[in-house]
This record gives C-alpha cells, structure tokens and sequence, in this order.
C-alpha cells in the first residue's frame, strides 16, 4: 500500500531537484534573496552530490539487491554503487542550506522530507540504512562547509564578526 508513496518520494529526491524547485518559494516566503537562496542552494546540493558520487566509486559496495538474493527492488536501474546515498547526502544538504538561508523555522517541515527521503531509498531496496546515514552526514557537512564559506565571505560586518570563532 505504501510502495507508490516511497517510489514517488524516491523519485522526488533524484538529483537534488526537489531543494532547488523549493528555494524560490521558500526565500519569496521568507523575504530573502530569491536568486542568491537558489544559487546557493543548487551549489551546496549538487556538490553532495558531486562528492557522493565519488564516494561511491571509491568505495564500490554492491546495492542490497546484488547482494540478498530475495529482495525484490521497487525501482531499478540505479547508477553507480550503494555507499553513500546520494540522495541522503543531496537531501541533508539542502535542508540544512535552506534551514539556514531561509530561517523562518522552515527546519520543522524540511527535517521531515529529508528523513523521508533518506528512508525511502532503503524502502524501496536500493541502499542500507548505513548508506543512508553516511549520506546524511556527507550532505550536512557540505552545507555546513557551504554556510562556514558564506559568513566568511559576508561583506555585512555583523554577520562576518559573529561568524567567527573566537580566538
């Protein structure tokens, strides 16, 4: 009963696109830079995903399905191997980028369709619950690099000042 919600919300998180499409909405909602939110975001997703990809043929594990013989899949053709989810990591990072970028306490409602889009990739047979998680981790530390980069960079004297570490 559940399968086409998971295979849809798979779907949904291929490439990151689903945090790019929210961007303009999200910093219009928000009275934010609708561009530079969108921009930003795109950068910080498709570098998880960049960096993701990498990751994967570095380590090269086998998907769940070339490895247990009675998993059945809810979607084939896949690219590339199983560690990490991509779409975690593309996931992680746009709800955090946006979270940041967009305020407004957007987390509550982004936080969710993250995990659940991490969720679905192991729903629908794809990838480990270890994939999933490295994902994640990979996707958060890329927006955080990305939002570390962005205070650097501030020509705002309070924003930049306060983004410092002291010492």
């Amino acid at each position: 009963m559940l399968d086409p919600i998971f295979v849809a919300v798979t779907l949904a998180g291929y490439g990151g696109l689903v945090w790019i499409a929210l961007a303009p909405p999200l910093a219009y909602w928000a009275k934010v830079p609708i561009l530079r939110t969108t921009m930003i975001t795109a950068g910080c997703v498709w570098t998880s995903d960049l960096l993701a990809t990498a990751l994967k043929t570095a380590v090269d594990r086998p998907r769940p399905f070339e490895v247990i013989a009675e998993p059945d899949p809810l979607i084939t053709g896949t690219v590339a191997s199983s560690f990490p989810s991509g779409h975690a990591a593309t996931s992680a990072a746009g709800a955090v980028i946006l979270s940041v970028l967009v305020g407004r306490g957007v987390w509550r409602w982004l936080a969710p369709l993250a995990l659940l889009i991490g969720f679905s990739r192991v729903y629908v047979g794809v990838h480990y619950p270890a994939d999933v998680l490295a994902g994640a981790l990979l996707g958060a530390a890329v927006a955080l690099g990305f939002l570390r980069l962005l205070r650097l960079t501030s020509t705002d004297p309070r924003r930049s000042a306060a983004a410092r570490p002291p010492g």
